[in-house]
Protein backbone atom coordinates (compact mmCIF):
# COMPACT_ATOMS: atom_id res chain seq x y z
CA UNK A 1 0.00 0.00 0.00
CA UNK A 2 1.01 3.55 -0.36
CA UNK A 3 0.55 6.20 1.69
CA UNK A 4 0.35 10.33 0.87
CA UNK A 5 3.91 11.62 1.67
CA UNK A 6 2.83 14.24 4.64
CA UNK A 7 2.37 10.68 6.87
CA UNK A 8 6.44 10.63 6.48
CA UNK A 9 6.63 14.21 7.39
CA UNK A 10 4.77 13.58 11.11
CA UNK A 11 6.70 13.02 13.95
CA UNK A 12 5.57 10.57 16.44
CA UNK A 13 2.97 11.95 18.25
CA UNK A 14 4.78 12.56 21.75
CA UNK A 15 1.83 11.57 24.59
CA UNK A 16 1.13 8.93 22.49
CA UNK A 17 4.98 7.77 22.56
CA UNK A 18 4.75 8.44 26.71
CA UNK A 19 2.00 5.81 26.71
CA UNK A 20 3.63 3.29 25.02
CA UNK A 21 6.26 3.58 27.59
CA UNK A 22 3.90 3.79 30.52
CA UNK A 23 2.69 0.47 28.74
CA UNK A 24 6.20 -1.13 28.40
CA UNK A 25 7.48 -0.75 32.02
CA UNK A 26 4.16 -1.43 33.19
CA UNK A 27 4.24 -4.90 31.95
CA UNK A 28 7.41 -5.28 33.57
CA UNK A 29 6.11 -4.65 37.38
CA UNK A 30 6.96 -1.23 37.57
CA UNK A 31 4.93 0.66 39.29
CA UNK A 32 5.15 3.86 37.04
CA UNK A 33 3.84 7.36 38.22
CA UNK A 34 3.30 9.42 35.42
CA UNK A 35 4.56 13.61 35.41
CA UNK A 36 4.10 13.85 31.87
CA UNK A 37 0.47 14.66 30.63
CA UNK A 38 -1.48 17.58 31.62
CA UNK A 39 -5.03 15.59 31.92
CA UNK A 40 -6.54 16.63 35.75
CA UNK A 41 -6.82 13.76 37.69
CA UNK A 42 -9.34 15.48 39.95
CA UNK A 43 -13.12 15.29 38.39
CA UNK A 44 -15.10 17.82 37.11
CA UNK A 45 -17.05 19.88 38.87
CA UNK A 46 -20.54 18.63 40.67
CA UNK A 47 -23.03 21.13 38.59
CA UNK A 48 -21.57 20.82 35.60
CA UNK A 49 -22.12 16.71 35.45
CA UNK A 50 -25.41 17.51 36.63
CA UNK A 51 -26.09 19.77 33.44
CA UNK A 52 -24.63 17.02 30.94
CA UNK A 53 -26.91 14.78 32.97
CA UNK A 54 -30.21 16.78 32.48
CA UNK A 55 -28.92 17.49 28.96
CA UNK A 56 -28.28 14.18 28.34
CA UNK A 57 -31.84 12.39 29.45
CA UNK A 58 -33.70 15.18 26.67
CA UNK A 59 -33.95 13.65 23.03
CA UNK A 60 -33.96 16.87 20.95
CA UNK A 61 -30.31 16.40 21.72
CA UNK A 62 -29.69 13.48 20.76
CA UNK A 63 -29.55 14.94 17.04
CA UNK A 64 -27.28 16.86 15.27
CA UNK A 65 -26.06 19.84 16.68
CA UNK A 66 -25.06 23.09 14.50
CA UNK A 67 -22.00 23.49 12.75
CA UNK A 68 -21.16 26.40 14.06
CA UNK A 69 -22.44 25.46 17.97
CA UNK A 70 -25.29 26.27 19.82
CA UNK A 71 -26.64 30.26 19.70
CA UNK A 72 -26.44 30.14 23.64
CA UNK A 73 -23.38 28.65 23.85
CA UNK A 74 -21.40 31.50 21.85
CA UNK A 75 -23.37 34.01 23.50
CA UNK A 76 -22.33 33.39 26.97
CA UNK A 77 -18.64 32.32 25.46
CA UNK A 78 -18.74 36.55 24.32
CA UNK A 79 -20.44 37.08 27.77
CA UNK A 80 -17.29 35.28 29.68
CA UNK A 81 -14.88 37.64 27.13
CA UNK A 82 -16.51 40.52 28.24
CA UNK A 83 -16.51 39.92 31.95
CA UNK A 84 -13.21 38.46 32.06
CA UNK A 85 -11.28 40.56 29.55
CA UNK A 86 -13.35 43.65 28.81
CA UNK A 87 -13.20 42.30 25.28
CA UNK A 88 -16.24 42.66 23.10
CA UNK A 89 -17.42 40.10 20.84
CA UNK A 90 -20.20 38.98 18.21
CA UNK A 91 -21.11 35.80 19.21
CA UNK A 92 -22.62 34.99 15.84
CA UNK A 93 -19.37 36.13 13.79
CA UNK A 94 -16.31 36.40 16.05
CA UNK A 95 -16.98 32.92 17.99
CA UNK A 96 -16.58 29.63 16.63
CA UNK A 97 -17.13 26.70 19.37
CA UNK A 98 -14.91 23.75 18.73
CA UNK A 99 -14.04 20.33 19.60
CA UNK A 100 -11.63 21.37 21.83
CA UNK A 101 -8.29 23.59 21.59
CA UNK A 102 -6.76 20.99 19.84
CA UNK A 103 -8.84 20.15 16.68
CA UNK A 104 -9.12 23.93 16.15
CA UNK A 105 -5.61 25.02 16.52
CA UNK A 106 -5.13 21.16 13.79
CA UNK A 107 -7.58 22.81 11.35
CA UNK A 108 -6.85 26.15 11.34
CA UNK A 109 -3.56 25.57 9.27
CA UNK A 110 -6.19 24.32 7.14
CA UNK A 111 -7.67 27.33 6.44
CA UNK A 112 -5.00 29.81 6.54
CA UNK A 113 -1.82 27.99 4.40
CA UNK A 114 -1.20 26.62 0.94
CA UNK A 115 1.06 24.04 -0.11
CA UNK A 116 4.61 25.32 0.26
CA UNK A 117 3.23 28.15 2.93
CA UNK A 118 4.91 28.88 6.21
CA UNK A 119 3.80 29.48 9.83
CA UNK A 120 5.90 31.03 12.65
CA UNK A 121 5.66 28.79 15.97
CA UNK A 122 6.98 29.04 19.38
CA UNK A 123 9.79 26.36 19.83
CA UNK A 124 9.57 24.40 22.68
CA UNK A 125 5.86 24.51 21.79
CA UNK A 126 2.55 22.18 21.65
CA UNK A 127 3.56 19.39 19.20
CA UNK A 128 -0.01 20.25 17.34
CA UNK A 129 1.59 23.34 15.67
CA UNK A 130 3.96 21.77 14.05
CA UNK A 131 2.38 18.93 12.45
CA UNK A 132 -1.18 20.83 11.82
CA UNK A 133 1.14 23.11 9.27
CA UNK A 134 2.55 19.78 8.18
CA UNK A 135 -0.85 18.39 7.38
CA UNK A 136 -2.06 21.43 5.68
CA UNK A 137 1.15 20.89 3.16
CA UNK A 138 2.98 23.76 4.53
CA UNK A 139 6.10 24.14 6.84
CA UNK A 140 6.19 25.45 10.33
CA UNK A 141 9.55 27.85 10.70
CA UNK A 142 10.21 27.88 14.70
CA UNK A 143 10.40 31.25 17.03
CA UNK A 144 13.63 30.18 19.24
CA UNK A 145 12.03 30.68 22.97
CA UNK A 146 15.06 31.07 25.39
CA UNK A 147 15.65 31.08 29.29
CA UNK A 148 17.92 33.66 28.43
CA UNK A 149 15.16 36.25 27.34
CA UNK A 150 12.62 34.59 29.54
CA UNK A 151 10.86 32.07 26.58
CA UNK A 152 9.98 35.31 24.87
CA UNK A 153 9.94 35.48 20.64
CA UNK A 154 12.41 37.96 19.51
CA UNK A 155 10.10 39.58 16.71
CA UNK A 156 12.83 42.45 16.60
CA UNK A 157 14.92 39.91 15.64
CA UNK A 158 12.99 38.15 12.48
CA UNK A 159 14.74 38.26 9.60
CA UNK A 160 12.63 39.49 6.27
CA UNK A 161 13.14 35.90 4.61
CA UNK A 162 11.02 34.64 7.73
CA UNK A 163 8.22 36.22 6.63
CA UNK A 164 8.33 34.60 2.89
CA UNK A 165 5.00 32.88 2.18
CA UNK A 166 4.28 33.37 5.86
CA UNK A 167 0.94 33.39 6.48
CA UNK A 168 0.31 32.71 10.21
CA UNK A 169 1.63 33.12 13.73
CA UNK A 170 1.42 31.50 16.72
CA UNK A 171 2.18 32.41 20.21
CA UNK A 172 0.98 30.96 23.46
CA UNK A 173 0.97 32.43 26.91
CA UNK A 174 0.65 31.37 29.14
CA UNK A 175 2.94 28.88 27.80
CA UNK A 176 3.20 25.10 27.44
CA UNK A 177 5.67 23.87 28.21
CA UNK A 178 8.00 26.16 29.68
CA UNK A 179 4.90 27.57 31.95
CA UNK A 180 6.22 31.47 30.84
CA UNK A 181 3.73 34.09 30.75
CA UNK A 182 3.78 37.09 28.37
CA UNK A 183 6.20 39.89 28.90
CA UNK A 184 4.50 43.35 29.09
CA UNK A 185 4.38 44.63 25.60
CA UNK A 186 5.15 41.54 24.17
CA UNK A 187 1.05 41.33 22.16
CA UNK A 188 1.61 45.02 21.23
CA UNK A 189 4.89 44.50 19.61
CA UNK A 190 3.09 41.09 17.66
CA UNK A 191 -0.05 42.78 16.64
CA UNK A 192 1.69 45.13 15.06
CA UNK A 193 3.88 42.91 13.16
CA UNK A 194 1.60 41.30 12.45
CA UNK A 195 -0.60 44.30 10.85
CA UNK A 196 2.54 45.50 9.29
CA UNK A 197 2.82 41.79 7.13
CA UNK A 198 -0.50 41.70 6.65
CA UNK A 199 -0.53 37.45 8.35
CA UNK A 200 -3.07 36.28 10.95
CA UNK A 201 -1.48 36.05 14.20
CA UNK A 202 -2.84 33.36 17.09
CA UNK A 203 -2.65 33.18 20.78
CA UNK A 204 -3.71 29.60 22.27
CA UNK A 205 -5.02 30.81 25.74
CA UNK A 206 -5.60 27.21 27.30
CA UNK A 207 -4.24 28.18 30.79
CA UNK A 208 -5.57 31.55 31.19
CA UNK A 209 -7.33 30.42 34.34
CA UNK A 210 -4.57 28.66 35.67
CA UNK A 211 -2.63 31.25 37.95
CA UNK A 212 -0.28 32.43 40.71
CA UNK A 213 0.55 34.84 43.05
CA UNK A 214 -1.84 37.61 41.86
CA UNK A 215 -0.91 37.70 37.89
CA UNK A 216 -4.05 37.15 35.68
CA UNK A 217 -3.00 36.20 32.17
CA UNK A 218 -3.93 38.83 29.48
CA UNK A 219 -6.10 38.23 26.12
CA UNK A 220 -4.31 39.14 22.85
CA UNK A 221 -7.76 40.65 21.95
CA UNK A 222 -7.04 43.59 24.60
CA UNK A 223 -4.78 44.96 22.22
CA UNK A 224 -6.14 47.80 20.56
CA UNK A 225 -6.27 46.49 16.86
CA UNK A 226 -5.98 43.32 17.71
CA UNK A 227 -9.67 41.70 16.00
CA UNK A 228 -8.35 43.64 12.38
CA UNK A 229 -5.46 40.13 12.56
CA UNK A 230 -5.81 38.14 15.42
CA UNK A 231 -7.88 35.36 17.04
CA UNK A 232 -7.76 33.27 20.45
CA UNK A 233 -8.35 29.64 21.01
CA UNK A 234 -9.31 28.85 24.44
CA UNK A 235 -11.16 25.47 26.36
CA UNK A 236 -13.00 24.18 29.49
CA UNK A 237 -10.50 21.36 30.17
CA UNK A 238 -7.84 22.66 32.17
CA UNK A 239 -10.59 25.58 33.59
CA UNK A 240 -13.07 23.12 34.99
CA UNK A 241 -11.42 19.63 34.76
CA UNK A 242 -12.79 18.83 31.32
CA UNK A 243 -10.22 17.56 29.30
CA UNK A 244 -12.43 14.25 28.00
CA UNK A 245 -15.44 16.77 27.18
CA UNK A 246 -13.68 18.16 24.35
CA UNK A 247 -15.30 21.55 24.58
CA UNK A 248 -13.26 24.80 23.75
CA UNK A 249 -13.72 27.55 20.98
CA UNK A 250 -12.16 29.85 18.88
CA UNK A 251 -12.95 34.12 18.75
CA UNK A 252 -11.52 37.23 17.55
CA UNK A 253 -11.32 38.04 14.07
CA UNK A 254 -14.70 37.49 12.00
CA UNK A 255 -12.87 36.64 8.74
CA UNK A 256 -10.52 34.08 10.02
CA UNK A 257 -13.72 32.30 12.10
CA UNK A 258 -15.67 32.40 8.41
CA UNK A 259 -12.49 30.34 7.49
CA UNK A 260 -11.98 28.02 10.04
CA UNK A 261 -15.86 27.75 9.89
CA UNK A 262 -15.50 26.33 6.07
CA UNK A 263 -13.22 23.84 6.96
CA UNK A 264 -15.26 22.20 9.88
CA UNK A 265 -18.45 22.29 8.75
CA UNK A 266 -16.89 20.06 5.71
CA UNK A 267 -14.76 17.92 8.32
CA UNK A 268 -17.06 17.22 11.70
CA UNK A 269 -20.42 17.57 12.88
CA UNK A 270 -20.07 19.96 16.08
CA UNK A 271 -20.12 19.24 19.62
CA UNK A 272 -22.72 17.33 21.14
CA UNK A 273 -25.39 19.67 22.30
CA UNK A 274 -25.75 18.27 26.05
CA UNK A 275 -21.39 19.01 26.19
CA UNK A 276 -22.55 22.76 24.92
CA UNK A 277 -25.29 22.91 27.98
CA UNK A 278 -22.73 22.12 30.04
CA UNK A 279 -20.00 23.94 28.71
CA UNK A 280 -22.62 27.13 29.28
CA UNK A 281 -23.15 25.91 33.03
CA UNK A 282 -19.56 25.79 33.41
CA UNK A 283 -19.24 29.61 32.39
CA UNK A 284 -22.39 31.11 34.17
CA UNK A 285 -22.66 28.50 37.38
CA UNK A 286 -20.36 29.18 40.83
CA UNK A 287 -16.52 29.33 40.29
CA UNK A 288 -15.09 28.91 43.26
CA UNK A 289 -14.07 25.06 41.69
CA UNK A 290 -11.60 27.19 39.84
CA UNK A 291 -10.26 29.04 42.51
CA UNK A 292 -9.77 25.74 44.87
CA UNK A 293 -7.62 23.87 41.98
CA UNK A 294 -6.03 27.04 41.22
CA UNK A 295 -4.53 26.92 45.42
CA UNK A 296 -4.00 22.94 44.50
CA UNK A 297 -1.79 23.37 41.51
CA UNK A 298 0.29 26.75 43.86
CA UNK A 299 0.74 24.01 46.34
CA UNK A 300 1.61 21.30 44.22
CA UNK A 301 4.66 23.82 42.40
CA UNK A 302 5.73 24.75 45.69
CA UNK A 303 6.84 21.69 46.48
CA UNK A 304 7.85 20.62 43.02
CA UNK A 305 10.09 23.76 42.73
CA UNK A 306 11.60 23.44 46.60
CA UNK A 307 11.96 19.88 46.71
CA UNK A 308 13.92 19.70 43.47
CA UNK A 309 16.29 23.16 44.64
CA UNK A 310 16.84 21.28 47.74
CA UNK A 311 18.62 18.48 45.43
CA UNK A 312 20.16 20.52 42.98
CA UNK A 313 17.76 21.14 40.10
CA UNK A 314 16.86 25.10 39.75
CA UNK A 315 13.77 25.74 38.14
CA UNK A 316 11.79 29.10 38.12
CA UNK A 317 8.60 29.28 40.04
CA UNK A 318 6.31 29.52 37.30
CA UNK A 319 2.88 31.86 37.51
CA UNK A 320 0.67 30.10 35.85
CA UNK A 321 0.09 26.63 34.18
CA UNK A 322 -0.09 23.56 35.20
CA UNK A 323 3.06 22.34 34.81
CA UNK A 324 7.41 22.96 35.69
CA UNK A 325 9.98 23.95 32.97
CA UNK A 326 12.81 21.94 34.75
CA UNK A 327 17.05 22.45 33.53
CA UNK A 328 18.28 19.24 33.62
CA UNK A 329 21.85 17.85 35.61
CA UNK A 330 24.85 18.94 34.38
CA UNK A 331 25.89 15.93 32.14
CA UNK A 332 22.54 14.94 31.07
CA UNK A 333 20.67 15.52 27.55
CA UNK A 334 16.73 16.07 27.92
CA UNK A 335 16.17 12.50 26.50
CA UNK A 336 19.07 11.15 28.50
CA UNK A 337 17.42 12.49 32.05
CA UNK A 338 13.81 11.52 31.18
CA UNK A 339 15.36 8.39 30.23
CA UNK A 340 17.16 8.14 33.46
CA UNK A 341 13.96 9.22 35.56
CA UNK A 342 12.11 6.40 34.29
CA UNK A 343 14.46 3.67 34.12
CA UNK A 344 15.77 4.25 37.61
CA UNK A 345 12.72 6.24 39.46
CA UNK A 346 10.05 4.59 37.29
CA UNK A 347 8.69 8.13 37.07
CA UNK A 348 7.81 9.69 33.32
CA UNK A 349 8.46 13.19 32.31
CA UNK A 350 8.72 14.56 28.89
CA UNK A 351 11.76 15.68 27.51
CA UNK A 352 12.06 19.35 26.49
CA UNK A 353 13.21 18.83 23.04
CA UNK A 354 10.51 17.04 22.35
CA UNK A 355 8.83 20.39 22.38
CA UNK A 356 11.01 21.60 19.68
CA UNK A 357 15.34 21.80 19.49
CA UNK A 358 15.13 25.25 22.09
CA UNK A 359 13.35 22.28 24.41
CA UNK A 360 16.33 21.02 24.82
CA UNK A 361 17.97 20.96 28.18
CA UNK A 362 14.72 21.06 30.17
CA UNK A 363 11.82 18.21 31.27
CA UNK A 364 8.75 19.15 32.08
CA UNK A 365 6.73 18.25 35.15
CA UNK A 366 3.31 17.94 34.89
CA UNK A 367 1.37 19.20 38.19
CA UNK A 368 -1.99 17.18 37.03
CA UNK A 369 -1.51 13.75 39.81
CA UNK A 370 -2.55 13.31 43.37
CA UNK A 371 -0.62 14.97 45.99
CA UNK A 372 0.79 11.25 47.25
CA UNK A 373 1.73 10.25 43.75
CA UNK A 374 3.66 13.20 43.39
CA UNK A 375 5.44 13.64 46.88
CA UNK A 376 5.78 9.83 45.79
CA UNK A 377 7.49 10.51 42.34
CA UNK A 378 9.60 13.55 43.97
CA UNK A 379 11.02 10.72 46.45
CA UNK A 380 12.25 8.79 43.81
CA UNK A 381 13.64 11.36 42.15
CA UNK A 382 15.28 12.59 45.70
CA UNK A 383 16.43 9.19 46.12
CA UNK A 384 18.23 8.23 42.78
CA UNK A 385 19.61 11.62 42.30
Amino acid sequence: MEFAERIDHLPPYLFAEIDKKIAAKKAEGVDVISLGIGDPVEPTPPHIIEALCEAVRDPVNHRYPSYYGMPEFRREIAAWYKRRFEVDLDPDTEVLPLIGSKEGLAHIFLALLNAGDKALIPDPGYPVYQTGAILAGGSARYMPLTGDRDFQPDLDGLFDSDFAKTKFMLLNYPSNPTAAVAAEGLFDKAVAVATERDIVIANDLAYSEITFDGYKAPSILQTPGAKNNAIEFHSLSKTYNMTGWRCGWVVGNAQVIDALGSVKTNIDSGIFNAVQLAGIRALTGPQDCVAEMVEVYRRRRDVVVETLAAIGLKAEKPKATVFVWVPVPEGYTSASFAAFMLDKAGVVVPPGNSYGPSGEGYIRISLTVTDDRLEEALDRIRRNL
